[in-house]
């Protein structure tokens, strides 16, 4: 941590430097921007499930990405299936039957309700519509990279505050909110810890922090947490103009491949939101499936079900051998070795086993587990049982 008890992002001043020595003129001018030239290259994490597929065959086990073991509910794929029959045509630009039937589902507005081409899209346009030359964004790390990678993409400085115990300490995100503060980023629950802000800590901190701020609760994983004091966020947004709920269908929906999110607000904020995105920001296919998937709510509880019953299962297979994973309100499980994470992980992925490494968010020896079905689980377990003398 610098002076300003704001934590650094480890690869940050490497990049910098790189980028200034690689830093390519043409007629006087640079090739990028100082920002985006001090931003290290998007990399995948692991091979792509076609790679893994063709490698191991239905044997390769895709745990590293957080993805639905049960994938998209039937009543999706019909959808799916029946839109490809129009993809000679523009999809809906407002993607209005989706808004309504968000609207309708939690309650809201359709004027508070914003589509995107996943969340990550509706979190870049927040930065770009909101935060303006010497504002500034705030965060925690490590937490979900995309928020500190727009802002910086941005030219914005994004201040973040360490985790305490693997939890977002919002003490100390309160702390570097101050007058330049335009946005805050809380992804609740936490990826890559799984750990959740409960609703009266999460009440306590809306209170603190000025009304001119814009607090946004990223809560990708929600429909698949069954603690009690989970925030009810959608109940707070009458108290709080400026609070956004981003939600995703990646997830619970199991449609990460089509790239639909949603975010739901203070409807002044929608048209500023719709100035800055494309016209056609989210498919056909996309808005036929989600809007299919939101109305299966019973394959929604299947999913939380079964991935509830594996985030237990991982959980005590890990302590049985004799590791701490982190309490999970997610899809995933979060486990520390004692060493040789980078070890384990080739090994497992020489015997088909996928799951993430998460040295990237400054966590050398620790590893993130996507629950699958009740077999993959087991036989993931099994794999890191066969390998533990990697890490004793």
């Amino acid at each position: 941590m610098n002076s300003k008890g704001i934590a650094n992002v480890p690869e940050a001043e490497a990049a910098r430097a790189v980028a200034e020595a690689a830093r390519t003129e043409w007629g006087g001018t640079t090739l990028v921007g100082p920002e985006v030239a001090a931003m290290p290259p998007l990399t995948p994490q692991s091979p792509y499930w076609a790679d893994l597929t063709a490698r191991h065959g239905d044997a390769a086990l895709l745990m590293s990405a957080n993805e639905n073991p049960l994938g998209p509910s039937p009543a999706a794929q019909a959808a799916i299936q029946t839109a490809v029959t129009e993809l000679h045509r523009f999809p809906d630009p407002r993607a209005l039957s989706l808004k309504q039937a968000v609207a309708a589902h939690h309650q809201v507005s359709e004027d508070a309700v914003v589509i995107g081409h996943g969340a990550n899209e509706l979190i870049e346009r927040l930065v770009r519509t909101f935060v303006g030359q010497g504002e500034t964004v705030v965060s925690a790390w490590p937490s979900y990279a995309v928020y500190r990678l727009v802002g910086h993409a941005a030219g914005r400085e994004v201040l973040l505050a360490p985790l305490r115990d693997g939890r977002y300490d919002l003490v100390g995100l309160a702390a570097l909110v101050d007058l330049r503060t335009k946005l805050v980023f809380i992804a609740n629950p936490n990826n890559p810890t799984a750990t959740y802000v409960p609703h009266r800590a999460l009440v306590a901190f809306l209170e603190r922090i000025p009304r001119s701020v814009i607090v946004v609760l990223d809560e990708a994983y929600a429909e698949l947490t069954d603690a009690a004091d989970f925030p009810d966020s959608f109940s707070l947004l009458p108290l709080r103009p400026r609070l956004v709920v981003l939600r995703t269908f990646s997830k619970a929906y199991g449609l990460a491949g089509l790239r639909v999110g949603y975010g739901v607000m203070d409807p002044e904020l929608v048209p500023y939101l719709d100035r800055v995105r494309q016209a056609h920001n989210v498919s056909s296919v996309g808005q036929a499936g989600a809007l299919a998937a939101l109305t299966d709510q019973a394959h929604v509880a299947t999913s939380r079900r079964v991935i509830r019953q594996g985030v237990h299962a991982l959980t005590a297979g890990l302590k049985a051998l004799s590791l701490s994973p982190l309490p999970s309100q997610t899809n995933f499980v979060t486990v520390a070795l004692p060493k040789n994470a980078d070890g384990v992980v080739r090994a497992l992925a020489e015997r088909g086993g996928y799951i993430r490494r998460l040295a990237g968010y400054g966590l050398e020896d620790t590893l993130r587990i996507t629950v699958g079905r009740p077999a993959e689980n087991q036989r993931i377990l099994e794999m890191l049982d066969d390998l533990r003398h990697l890490w004793r």
